[in-house]
């Protein structure tokens, strides 16, 4: 358990990501691609029927012994909450009810977010734009890992902790890695969250706050579904930076495993998303994809090539000019930069 990644460096690169470009040529060569990008009338139904079976769900383990509250947090709802979690991430580019509608899918993902215990949908809209729009951008992609987790996650124990833990990563770094000012949807997102919570404990006590929480960051971290995380941007093949798996996890995550489409046409919901394949299926049978999200994990924790530097990265105009302007104003006032 004490060999050590050989990488001590991301993969950079020179190139714009590649998703632009083919998005343009797939378009030109497909236009019936267009009628893909239209809101998900389901989406929001199934998200409601999932919401109200983990609240019925809360109201039956709440005289259950601690052990089958954390034995079904693990099995069921912490199954219900990563897929929660995946419908906001569809959520968070308007199919559920359009660009027509943008507050009703703000709205709608705090909805969503609510059996997940920690508020976090406003957040993660905040950010996510950026890891579109910035693939793999130095300090503006939010979920490339920092410096510290490529130097201090690099033997297979130190993995597993961080795959154990990968849902406090994945939320954390952005606050410090890459602040963003707070937002009122933020706050909102706060506000309703922590009524709720309040909610449960004053009818049902601690149990179903447990149940939900535990399953949370149980199913996030390191459990079969969670591999997704990892599968999406590690270069797993040489010079590949986004991966596709087709497997049949798929039905229970909204198509996330559709990863290469989605960054390719990220306004196409994802019940829509194998259409894309089909449609164009050139375009994506040649590329490399995984298998199994589990093989994933065991790969990334046992493999010594595997490790948090796995990942493309590259510098858009924008990082460059935000480094140039934090040097100017640190000179201005004789102060160091921050290394």
């Amino acid at each position: 358990m004490g060999n050590r990644v050989t990488r001590t460096d991301f993969e950079w690169v020179y190139t714009d990501q590649p998703h632009k470009q083919r998005r343009k040529e797939m378009l030109a060569k497909y236009p019936s691609i267009k009628s893909l990008m239209t809101p998900d009338p389901s989406l929001k139904w199934i998200v409601t029927g999932m919401v109200l079976v983990q609240f019925l769900t809360c109201y039956l383990v709440k005289d259950l012994p601690w052990k089958w509250v954390l034995f079904w947090a693990y099995v069921f709802g912490g199954c219900i909450n990563h897929s929660l979690t995946l419908a906001i991430h569809d959520i968070s580019h308007n199919v559920a009810f359009g660009n027509c509608l943008i507050k009703w899918n703000r709205w709608f993902a705090v909805f969503a977010n609510l059996p997940i215990g920690i508020p976090y949908s406003a957040s993660f809209k905040k950010y996510h734009v950026d890891h579109h729009r910035y693939l793999s951008g130095h300090n503006l992609d939010a979920d490339i890992p920092t410096d510290f987790e490529g130097w201090f996650f690099c033997t297979p124990f130190r993995k597993l902790i961080l795959v154990i833990f990968q849902p406090l990563f994945y939320s954390l770094r952005p606050v410090f890695a890459y602040p963003k000012a707070v937002t009122l949807m933020e706050i909102y997102n706060v506000l309703v969250q922590l009524l709720v919570d309040v909610i449960l404990y004053y009818f049902w006590g601690l149990k179903p706050l447990v149940y939900l929480v535990a399953g949370t960051l149980l199913c996030t971290g390191l459990h079969p579904i969670a591999g997704h995380f990892i599968a999406e941007h590690y270069m797993f093949w040489k010079g590949y930076e986004t991966y596709s798996y087709y497997g049949v996890l798929n039905w229970m995550t909204f198509n996330v495993g559709y990863h290469m489409e989605h960054h390719d046409f990220p306004n196409i919901p994802g019940r829509k998303l194998p259409m894309v394949k089909k449609i164009a299926p050139e375009y994506y049978d040649s590329l490399p994809h995984h298998q199994s999200w589990f093989r994933v994990l065991w790969d990334f924790i046992f493999n010594k090539n595997f490790g948090p530097y796995l990942r493309i990265k590259r510098r858009y105009k924008l990082a460059r000019e935000l480094d140039s302007l934090h040097y100017t104003t640190h000179q201005k006032f004789n102060v160091p930069p921050a290394s």
